[in-house]
């Protein structure tokens, strides 16, 4: 397949790359610096500004399926955050509806997905932790809520666990829908790796449309 990812030197977009070049597929990465992208046969680099609709359709265009992992990227004003994601998602989701692309798959977040006690992580007390990056999780969980009124985009928004961080590729993984998937009382997580995997296997076998899913131990 053909695959677009957007930030896919990122700290998720990297893996997803990774995991999609391993499989055999053909991607395309749209970032800031193509010079960071390691050297495949399979891979091919364009710097774009995403702010540029058309020019972004245009890159878009053709691809089977577009991955969005997009982040402002480490350094940007804390103040500015929020209104960057904002931006930036609105503008990638209005590129794709013109790239003529029917499925996108956004990189989503936990901060949506709602705990135990039926509230969204983001409004609970658990949520104190993550202080620090609170402007970037209120710009991806704004994204889900952008998705939420295109109804003639065949959008996916994977939510992963609460803990997201480099661990081992296993594989395996357990999805959910709207509620955090804890492994155990409090303990909910899934490794970079097998988020990505959960990422491919969402664009080889469609199995989730126009809607949010979440993926955990």
């Amino acid at each position: 397949m053909k695959i677009a990812i957007i930030g896919a030197t990122g700290f998720v977009g990297s893996k997803i790359r990774d995991e999609a070049l391993a499989r055999d597929h053909q991607v395309t990465a749209i970032v800031r610096k193509p010079e960071t992208l390691p050297s495949h046969p399979r891979l091919v680099a364009r710097a774009l500004d995403i702010q540029n609709k058309m020019a972004l359709a245009l890159a878009l265009a053709g691809h089977d399926a577009i991955v969005s992992a997009y982040s402002p990227g480490r350094g940007s004003p804390i103040e500015t955050v929020y209104q960057t994601f904002v931006a930036a998602h609105r503008s990638i989701i209005d590129a794709v509806k013109l790239s003529g692309v029917a499925r996108y798959l956004a990189v989503g977040g936990a901060a949506s997905l709602k705990t135990p006690e039926g509230v969204e992580f983001m409004e609970s007390p658990a949520a104190a932790e993550f202080a620090a990056f609170m402007p970037a999780l209120r710009g991806t969980r704004e994204q889900y809520y952008m998705l939420k009124g295109e109804p003639g985009l065949d959008w996916v928004f994977l939510a992963p666990s609460v803990m997201l961080a480099p661990g081992e590729r296993t594989g395996k993984y357990r999805t959910g829908k709207d509620h955090i998937l804890y492994y155990e009382p409090g303990k909910s997580s899934i490794a970079l790796e097998d988020y990505a995997v959960a990422m491919i296997d969402e664009i080889e076998r469609p199995a989730h449309h126009r809607e949010r899913f979440t993926v955990g131990y």
